[in-house]
């Protein structure tokens, strides 16, 4: 059992999934191992609505995971997304997750690439 920040834990994976877990957040900062504009992420991640792209990236930036930049040299103004020195930890893991992916995707034969990440 693991206590941090007066939260409860069962195991060091609940507390890992804190950062990476739902739907869209581990796709997102496979995304972001090379930075990129808000508007680059929208168009490599069509299925997930704006709404729910905007709440993760405020939650990856919250824990800690990536940073925001915004250029005002002219407009319109450029957001940026990178990952941080903490957030860059999770790429080994992150290339794992997406290797058992296409591994598991072959290997059950429910594998169709239209583009790989």
């Amino acid at each position: 059992m693991y206590c941090i920040d007066n939260k409860q834990y069962p195991c060091s994976t609940s507390f890992t999934m804190k950062y990476i877990g739902g739907k869209w957040k581990a796709v997102i900062l496979i995304h972001l191992i090379e930075k990129k504009r808000y508007n680059e992420l929208r168009k490599e991640l069509p299925m997930v609505t704006e709404r729910t792209l905007s709440l993760q990236l405020k939650e990856l930036e919250a824990d800690g995971l990536i940073t925001r930049t915004v250029h005002t040299t002219k407009p319109p103004l450029k957001v940026e997304y990178e990952l941080t020195e903490f957030g860059s930890t999770l790429v080994p893991l992150l290339h794992a997750i997406a290797q058992w992916g296409k591994e598991t995707a072959e290997r059950t034969k429910k594998i169709n690439i239209l583009e790989e990440v």
